[in-house]
């Protein structure tokens, strides 16, 4: 079976990106690994600090192993925005497939110094692992928002540049580069999500060198992801989508079925409406660009 750094190499090469999918609980995973066995396409299973602690750490990467193990599937872990050298190298020591430290409030120095002690314990540690960076703040609520966050800025001077973004890559070594290119986390509860901007993608991708990675991936538009992914995006985070199907979902089923009180009765209409959202964006991840290429 490949590996996480060929299935992205792969992507890159097929004109797609590799869907990733943020989870909190085993409803979740079962969603996501059903839609991707089904439409036979890998996929990164994400968990951010909150989620893993939720989970278990340890629970997290058996259950992902072993989902892996039995079907022989392309099915990875990554360790979603982790804040610090000590809880990536927690991850790393758990058997994670790759991590993101997200440095990206502290200054470039700092996040630079402390980018590049990761990516030395994890090439040290399991040269498999990915390391991820992120430069330029996004964000960091996956959350249905009423306006874009005050710390969140989206004119052209906050974006991340390129010339900065081949620096920070030589001077840190990482895998992969998460950009800010007009991206939030969460998504707006009313109107509509900023515009990506497209050619400041093409031109960090040009410039780093190393696959990228778009987060605050929902409440973009269908036709932002094609270009995106064109441009050179290579993987797309989703988390506020699924679980506003998650809330949507148990709300309903509750209200129509007030005596229910059989945790897997309730749960069945959860994860098939969590299903519906990781479909709709994986074929469209990997099928709807395919034919254009790069």
């Amino acid at each position: 079976m490949e590996t996480l750094k060929k299935t992205i190499e792969n992507a890159e090469k097929t004109g797609v990106a590799v869907g990733h999918f943020n989870i909190s609980n085993i409803e979740g995973l079962h969603a996501v690994f059903n839609v991707a066995k089904k439409l036979n396409l890998p996929v990164i299973i994400g968990v951010s600090e909150g989620e893993r602690d939720f989970i278990g750490i340890k629970q997290v990467v058996a259950l992902v192993k072993s989902l892996r193990e039995e079907h022989n599937y392309p099915i990875f872990l990554n360790a979603d925005h982790t804040y610090s050298f000590e809880r990536v190298k927690e991850v790393v020591d758990a058997g994670f497939d790759s991590v993101i430290f997200d440095g990206a409030k502290l200054s470039t120095e700092e996040n630079i110094k402390i980018t590049k002690q990761c990516v030395e314990y994890v090439k040290k540690t399991n040269p498999k692992i990915l390391v991820e960076a992120e430069l330029g703040f996004i964000g960091s609520s996956s959350k249905i928002l009423d306006e874009i966050p005050e710390d969140v800025n989206l004119d052209e001077n906050s974006l991340t540049k390129p010339t900065d973004a081949k620096y920070f890559v030589k001077k840190t070594g990482i895998d992969l580069f998460a950009p800010a290119v007009g991206n939030i986390h969460g998504m707006l509860g009313v109107g509509k999500d900023p515009s990506l901007n497209i050619e400041l993608i093409k031109e960090i991708r040009k410039e780093a060198g190393v696959p990228l990675v778009l987060h605050g991936g929902s409440g973009t538009t269908d036709e932002d992801f094609k270009k995106a992914i064109k441009a050179g995006i290579s993987i797309i985070h989703i988390n506020t989508e699924i679980r506003l199907a998650y809330k949507k979902a148990i709300q309903l089923f509750l209200q129509e079925n007030p005596d229910e009180i059989a945790p897997y009765k309730i749960m069945k209409s959860v994860v098939l409406a969590m299903e519906k959202v990781v479909e709709e964006r994986m074929k469209l991840f990997n099928f709807l660009n395919a034919d254009s290429g790069r």
